[in-house]
């Protein structure tokens, strides 16, 4: 089998956890955050686990994360 290639951009954007999951930051918290609420702001902080649904995908672009 040839090597498999990583996307850098989801290696930037995704990390594994101890129990192999993958964690990424939450959307939205870039710009436009005067109009949102400060319990909004502080939720957005939190990191969060990759759904089931996507999981397998995001496993084929990082074969080696």
């Amino acid at each position: 089998m040839p090597k498999l290639k990583t996307k850098s951009a989801a290696a930037k954007r995704f990390k594994k956890t101890g129990t192999g999951k993958l964690k990424r930051m939450k959307a939205y918290k870039s710009h436009i955050l005067t109009k949102k609420s400060a319990k909004t702001k502080r939720n957005l902080r939190k990191a969060a686990i990759v759904d089931s649904a996507n999981e397998k995908t995001m496993k084929k672009i990082l074969p080696y994360l």
